[in-house]
């Protein structure tokens, strides 16, 4: 069980950390005045996001049904990870925003 939490950490860390990459070249793209692609990364950093907490919806719904895990540092580190992403993907939606309304 340990190597499946394990796979699931990292599923969920290069997930979180393509949206967060998404997330911050959008704001590269608005700061250009490249609003469609800016929009657009917005978008691939959501649909990478949803994959991470697709990964960690597993482990809710395990730890719902009584299988619990044990939860080692990579698990946390890819929690941390993944709630820092979906913070920089919000706060890149509204710096896009600011400069669509620029």
């Amino acid at each position: 069980m340990e190597n499946t939490i394990t796979e699931i950490a990292f599923q969920i860390i290069l997930y979180a950390g393509n949206g967060k990459s998404s997330a911050m070249e959008g704001i590269q793209e608005a700061k250009e005045g490249n609003f469609e692609a800016a929009d657009k990364k917005i978008d691939e950093a959501s649909e990478e996001l949803g994959k991470a907490h697709e990964f960690q919806k597993k482990l809710l719904q395990e730890e719902a049904r009584g299988d619990g895990t044990i939860v080692n540092v990579i698990l946390v580190h890819s929690q941390d990870h993944l709630m820092t992403s979906m913070t920089v993907r919000d706060l890149a939606v509204e710096i896009i925003e600011i400069y669509r309304n620029k």
